[in-house]
């Protein structure tokens, strides 16, 4: 017996092969408190279940966690059903849940509710109170241990991303006794630190009482009393804790959290350049409206000069003159037209033709006399072709044809 000699394989193999066979261990209930939940990207859960004294790797494959009613969380009290066995490939004893239900909640989860409803009371929580992060951060301040891959993977993909952004470390105690009041100093002390524009506050992941201290009070009125915008990145993508809402922006992990609050430096030369084009672009049209405007207010001020002016007003003066003459000129071969046409009429109705034809008018001081009455001692005849000196003889009133009848 002392020469048999198993392998590491062998030993795994047995081993759970006894603890499948053994029926104690087979479809058994086991209460305790959830701890360390991980949802992998497969579906299955992961965690452990632990009591006052111990605990248990547990793993609920994604067909058994697909029953499930509820999502489980770090410090819930659950009833698993399944059986004990051994994952032989790391010699890990672990429990295989295949079904579970909640048995209360645990202290710390009851604990973190309560806090957690407080806050959100008091508005700790509301979206109203976010800030956007600052598109150009001169420097980044980063409160986390001073160990450890978070300050390695922040500061790899801020050199990566822009190298020109300075990061700016306040090391704090992440877990354990003192490290909420350590965390919330830091948060106050390099909120002081001049150039420092956004924070980012966090750490690895780890279970629930890894990640506590992000979850106390005083921590979490510290990111909300920030007056510089704060980046929480706490654990893994599927860890939450009350630091998360009271940040104004949650990452699911450091190096995303540098994503964010370090711009990427091609992108800003492509904005920039994107920018200037339209700022040329934007001048040039300006340029040219405003050259446009210049034009016609100075051809409006050259219109309205008083030699402009005193042109436009000859020019007017000569065309009403111009005017002027032409309708005198038009009135005058009018009012010619006109009087030889009563000169033409005159020559027909007037004395002329009358006194051609034997008659004679009598005129004295220049007007005629057409009554016997009125004629002087001295008057003028008016014959055809001359005129007369006559003085009267005797004066006969009557018809002046009346002879003529007579001897007719």
């Amino acid at each position: 017996m002392a020469n048999w000699t198993l392998s590491v394989s062998d030993l795994n193999e047995y081993v759970r092969r006894s603890l499948a066979a053994d029926p104690i261990l087979r479809m058994i209930r086991l209460r305790g408190e959830i701890s360390g939940f991980k949802l992998h990207v497969s579906g299955h859960w992961y965690f452990t279940l632990k009591d006052e004294h111990s605990r248990i790797n547990c793993v609920m494959f994604r067909q058994s966690a697909q029953q499930v009613s509820f999502r489980p969380a770090d410090g819930m009290r659950v009833v698993l059903e399944g059986t004990v066995g051994l994952y032989t490939a790391s010699g890990m004893y672990q429990f295989y849940a295949e079904g579970m239900e909640q048995d209360g909640v645990g202290e710390l989860y009851r604990k973190l509710e309560e806090l957690k409803q407080k806050l959100m009371r008091e508005g700790l929580f509301d979206a109203s109170r976010k800030r956007p992060l600052p598109l150009f951060p001169r420097k980044v301040g980063i409160v986390t241990a001073r160990t450890g891959a978070v300050v390695h993977d922040i500061a790899t993909v801020s050199r990566r991303r822009h190298p020109g952004v300075q990061l700016v470390l306040r090391p704090a105690q992440v877990q354990g006794e003192g490290a909420a009041q350590d965390i919330a100093r830091g948060i106050e002390e390099i909120a002081l630190c001049p150039g420092v524009d956004v924070i980012i506050v966090g750490r690895g992941g780890g279970s629930v009482e890894d990640l506590w201290a992000f979850n106390e009070e005083i921590v979490v009125r510290a990111v909300a009393a920030c007056p510089v915008p704060v980046i929480s990145a706490v654990g893994h993508e599927v860890d939450t804790t009350l630091c998360d809402y009271a940040a104004d922006v949650r990452a699911a992990t450091p190096s995303a959290a540098a994503e964010l609050a370090v711009p990427e430096k091609a992108v800003l030369e492509e904005t920039l350049s994107a920018m200037r084009n339209d700022l040329e672009r934007a001048m040039r049209g300006t340029l040219m409206t405003k050259r446009d405007q210049l034009l016609r207010r100075e051809n409006r001020l050259a219109a309205l000069h008083p030699l402009t002016q005193l042109q436009k007003q000859r020019q007017k003066a000569l065309a009403l003159t111009m005017r002027m003459e032409t309708g005198l000129q038009k009135r005058m071969l009018l009012t010619k037209s006109k009087l030889t046409e009563l000169e033409s009429k005159l020559d027909v109705l007037g004395p002329k033709q009358a006194l051609r034809r034997g008659y004679a008018m009598v005129l004295s001081n220049g007007r005629a006399v057409t009554k016997v009455g009125d004629m002087p001692l001295e008057a003028e005849l008016v014959l055809g072709d001359g005129r007369v000196l006559v003085r009267t003889l005797e004066k006969k009133e009557g018809d002046p044809f009346a002879a003529q009848k007579e001897n007719g």
